[in-house]
């Protein structure tokens, strides 16, 4: 049976029903807060940006781009580029600060009377929501179904519908098939893609089925996990020109910066699609030492028996001491107990090289993990 919904609105009347059993969770809460004013030497499997970024050849473009600050920005020829990435036409494309903003536009532009969120996942969209003056209806996806997407646990009058593919926190890819049935006339499908681009092949996206599916369909994009690019603040929404047109009428003047812009069209060239392509391969590599070496502890249990995006979810009884006994050791590892529908006993961990993930599992050994 798929899970009913559970309401969230403006002041948080979800209550027990976002966090397992425990208070509401708090949505503001990201991995970068694992980490501010750590220090020096502390490594960072919290925060899901790949290491080593950004690379050397996109840091040229964009420091040559600081020439052109003193005119006002000018997002065409990045627009252009984005549109050209996923074969639609311009006016399917509205480039923003980051997907966060994303979430706001569609939070205040979109008409929405029972917008509901597929949880576990980033929770910045039901946030946007709940702050935009809506009631949020949560649908849980069930851990014993490796948190895979069921559309029948979306009730039918869901007008807007949010949902992570490959998700955050639990890095299940769902199918297209089963993204796809959640669409609707009358309904706005919200798809955030924002770590598509580290799935080999980018399998299972709806960026390339905008306007075939009933309904409307939106699909959210960030370049800042590949690429290095969170302090820049750059990302898309590909959609109907009615729906950009809505979305783009709340943003504010030249809302995305010249060295972003740069950004943007450069991310979106042959060569870079090629080494993000590249990217993700080693990334799956990565993560499939990662699991070799976390199934060698029983007390560590996978959300998902199959992960696909650059971090994995780990379940321990005493999930909240290990993260304590980890930041001694010298990691700092993703809480999951702000994300509705999981709870204190979860991890989230970031997939990093062989060598790190070698010595985070050493440091596993010695906080008494068996």
């Amino acid at each position: 049976m798929p899970t009913p919904t559970e309401p969230a609105g403006p002041a948080g009347s979800a209550g027990s029903a976002g966090s397992a059993g425990s208070a509401e969770p708090d949505l503001r809460h990201h991995g970068d807060a694992e980490i501010r004013g750590a220090g020096a030497g502390l490594t960072d499997l919290a925060v899901n940006v790949r290491t080593g970024t950004p690379p050397g050849w996109l840091k040229a473009r964009i420091a040559a781009s600081l020439d052109e600050l003193a005119a006002y920005p000018d997002g065409r020829a990045a627009r252009r580029a984005v549109a050209h990435r996923h074969g639609l036409p311009e006016d399917h494309v509205l480039l923003t600060a980051g997907a966060a903003e994303a979430f706001v536009l569609i939070a205040r532009a979109l008409p929405t009377v029972h917008p509901t969120v597929v949880h576990p996942q980033f929770t910045e969209p039901e946030a946007a929501l709940r702050d935009a003056g809506h009631t949020v209806h949560r649908a849980l996806l069930s851990e014993r179904s490796g948190f895979r997407l069921d559309p029948a646990a979306v009730p039918p009058q869901a007008d807007l519908v949010v949902v992570g593919n490959p998700t955050n926190p639990t890095s299940v890819l769902h199918p297209a098939s089963s993204l796809a049935a959640l669409a609707r006339p009358g309904r706005t499908l919200v798809v955030d893609e924002a770590f598509m681009d580290a799935v080999p092949g980018e399998r299972e996206s709806l960026a390339g089925r905008i306007g075939e599916l009933p309904g409307h369909t939106v699909v959210l994009r960030s370049l800042t996990k590949t690429w290095g690019l969170a302090g820049l603040r750059i990302g898309y929404v590909l959609a109907g020109p009615q729906t950009i047109a809505a979305l783009a009428h709340h943003q504010p003047l030249w809302p995305v910066s010249t060295p972003a812009l740069t950004a943007a069209e450069a991310c979106c060239g042959p060569e870079a699609l090629l080494e993000a392509e590249t990217a993700a391969k080693e990334f799956a590599a990565d993560r499939a030492h990662l699991l070799a070496r976390l199934a060698r502890f029983g007390q560590l249990r996978l959300a998902s028996p199959r992960a696909e995006a650059p971090f994995v979810l780990v379940h321990h009884p005493a999930a909240m001491a290990l993260r304590a006994r980890l930041r001694e050791l010298g990691f700092a590892v993703r809480r999951g107990d702000t994300f509705p529908g999981l709870g204190p006993q979860w991890l989230r961990l970031a997939v990093r090289d062989r060598a790190t993930t070698d010595r985070f599992a050493h440091a596993l050994t010695a906080a008494g993990v068996e």
